[in-house]
């Protein structure tokens, strides 16, 4: 193809990329063509032919040349064809919006690129409006800008028909259907069936192979895994003749999320530390990195898992460009903070992702799904103790992923809920036990292997400790501190502290006596005689018990433990007598209130530490402190 080239001038050349980009969607055959018409056209000084091959060297994505050296390369070309082409000429025009929309994609922002869609429908030159408006589309993958781009790719679609090239007419209606998926709107796979019947009647690899990685998605969602398997490896294929240097990162993230729902992320471990740091990936795509970090966490490689977390999160998660991957990265992020006991990284997760709770987690231009991003709040929300808003998250996952179709998504959130029951309830809550019960029967039926539980890793210290000072108290718990203002509720909760695992009568914390204070229900006589005849009988049952004498032994028992009551009930702190108290269930109520009161003050100042606490604190007619 070269030596014809060279002998046919580059006119033949420029006319040729431009029908593989813009007729065919043939990416490598197009970056050839351009490639041999911009040395003829160098060599000539055609500036008009350096500007056409530099534009058709763009290729239709933004960010196509990976590598340092191509990247450069190109972009020399495209500044060197501007500054020799007429400023006020549409080859320049078109150069601008393509070095805006590389520089934009780049940084993760999209002004220039904006601005340049703005001048161009000023300009009214349909090809490079359209190309703006597809360029300024993929700068703009973000979550942040789902309305904003389904606009331009309306707008892309009504302007296409103007341009001569069949191409930007499937392009218009490949974006419409891929911001359809990124909307979780119910009417997205008809938007599919409308591409692929175009597609039909317009060939285009590069948009063919859109849809065929969206059809993986699907599969993905209906938990067809083998199959799912089967078209991703059949997807790739398609990619990689389009010349799409997305073909191989995108069959990883499908594979990788087959193999999270089946149950099997660690296996990926090595394929995933490979790819990684690949030169081939997007340069605002930290997706990889967050699979590492997950499938490393589930194969308990935690210190690989931790460097992969820290290497994301930066010197600051939140300025992670907001990119067509940045919520697979959250979700990663989540998914491997929970598995590390990372509070911090939870947080940080749940604040940047609450604004998209409603969102379908999915990757790129619709490449791969792991379900509504309720899901992963509702793991940050687990990982910091926060049980409730955990459990509204979970049920919000639930619902969303039976809506999307996407039945191992719902199956790991019905999981994650039962599990989330549970802990906030009890292990045999019923319905904490119908959900992990229906979760089980469903990841049999679609071959998913569930998580186990994470608990709470071991070392750290587990029980609190409340000082005094003045009006403050200081709780220390776990490595964390958090300094409240004194109140009758944290009173009750500092006593109840001190005296970890004993049952405290709520009639003693709130100190209302039915009878004058000095009017004990046992006196020091009294108790002095319960005392004693308890020791007796434990002589004497030890005494049935070498004899063999087990009905004697079980009568003496019941006594036993009858008196021993009597004497617990009639006991206060520190062995004091306890006073008459027959307004128990007003001291009951009164302090239940005002240490629920306490622990939501706790809240605000630190959720780790309330969340401990409320775990571990139970409030009745007898209270205590039972730390895990």
């Amino acid at each position: 193809m070269a030596h014809e080239g060279d002998r046919q001038g580059p006119g033949t050349a420029l006319a040729a990329g431009e029908h593989a980009l813009h007729a065919e969607g043939d990416l490598r055959a197009a970056r050839q063509w351009f490639e041999l018409a911009w040395r003829r056209a160098e060599g000539d000084g055609d500036h008009e032919g350096m500007a056409r091959s530099a534009l058709g060297l763009g290729g239709v994505w933004v960010h196509e040349h990976r590598t340092a050296e191509a990247e450069s390369t190109v972009r020399t070309r495209q500044w060197q064809a501007m500054a020799a082409a007429d400023p006020g000429s549409d080859l320049a025009r078109r150069l601008r919006i393509r070095l805006a929309g590389e520089d934009d994609y780049r940084h993760g922002t999209h002004h220039a690129i904006m601005r340049e869609v703005a001048e161009a429908r000023t300009a009214g030159e349909p090809v490079a409006l359209v190309e703006a408006l597809s360029l300024a589309h993929h700068c703009l993958l973000g979550p942040d800008h789902a309305q904003t781009r389904l606009a331009l790719a309306k707008e892309l679609i009504g302007h296409a028909g103007r341009t001569g090239r069949p191409g930007d007419t499937v392009m218009g209606v490949m974006w419409r259907t891929v911001d359809m998926f990124l909307l979780g709107d119910p009417h997205a796979e008809r938007g599919l069936r409308e591409l692929e019947a175009l597609l039909d009647r317009s060939p285009h690899l590069a948009a063919g192979f859109i849809a065929s990685a969206i059809r993986v998605m699907l599969a993905i969602r209906q938990g067809r895994f083998a199959h799912a398997e089967n078209l991703a490896t059949a997807s790739a294929e398609r990619g990689t003749a389009a010349g799409d240097r997305d073909a191989a990162g995108w069959y990883g993230g499908q594979l990788g999320t087959i193999r999270w729902f089946q149950g099997r992320i660690a296996e990926l471990t090595g394929l995933m530390h490979d790819q990684a740091d690949s030169p081939v990936l997007s340069a605002v795509d930290n997706s990889y990195f967050a699979g590492l970090a997950i499938a490393a966490a589930t194969a308990g490689e935690d210190r690989l898992a931790a460097g992969m977390l820290a290497r994301i999160r930066g010197r600051d998660l939140a300025a992670l460009p907001r990119s067509s991957s940045w919520l697979f990265t959250m979700y990663g992020v989540a998914e491997t903070a929970h598995l590390l006991g990372d509070e911090t990284a939870s947080a940080e997760v749940y604040e940047l992702l609450s604004d998209h709770e409603g969102t379908p987690v999915i990757a790129s231009l619709g490449v791969t799904c792991l379900g509504s991003a309720h899901h992963p709040l509702g793991v940050a929300s687990l990982t910091v103790g926060r049980l409730d808003r955990a459990i509204g998250h979970f049920q919000s996952a639930v619902r969303d992923n039976l809506a999307l179709g996407h039945w191992p998504a719902a199956v790991l959130s019905r999981w994650r809920l039962g599990h989330a029951l549970a802990q906030r309830h009890g292990p045999d809550d019923d319905v904490a036990l119908r959900e992990l019960e229906l979760a089980t029967k469903e990841a049999a039926d679609l071959g998913m292997e569930l998580p186990p539980p994470v608990t709470r890793r071991a070392g750290g210290p587990a029980t609190a400790s409340a000082r005094r000072h003045g009006r403050h108290w200081r709780l220390d718990l776990g490595g964390r501190s958090v300094v409240v203002e004194h109140s009758v509720g944290m009173g009750h909760l500092a006593v109840l502290i001190a005296n970890p695992g004993r049952e405290v009568p709520a009639a003693d914390l709130a100190g209302v006596p039915d009878q004058p204070p000095d009017q004990p229900v046992l006196d020091a006589t009294a108790r002095r005689a319960y005392e004693t005849r308890l020791i007796r009988l434990q002589e004497a049952i030890e005494e049935r018990e070498a004899l063999t004498d087990a009905a004697g032994a079980t009568a003496l028992r019941a006594e036993h433990a009858w008196l021993a009551g009597e004497l617990a009930a009639a006991t206060g702190l520190g062995g004091r007598s306890r006073v008459f108290t027959g307004d128990g269930e007003r001291a009951r109520v009164a302090v239940g209130k005002a240490i629920r009161r306490a622990l939501t003050r706790i809240e605000e100042l630190d959720q780790t530490v309330a969340a401990e606490l409320r775990a571990s604190v139970k409030t009745g007619a007898r209270c205590s402190y039972q730390p895990r």
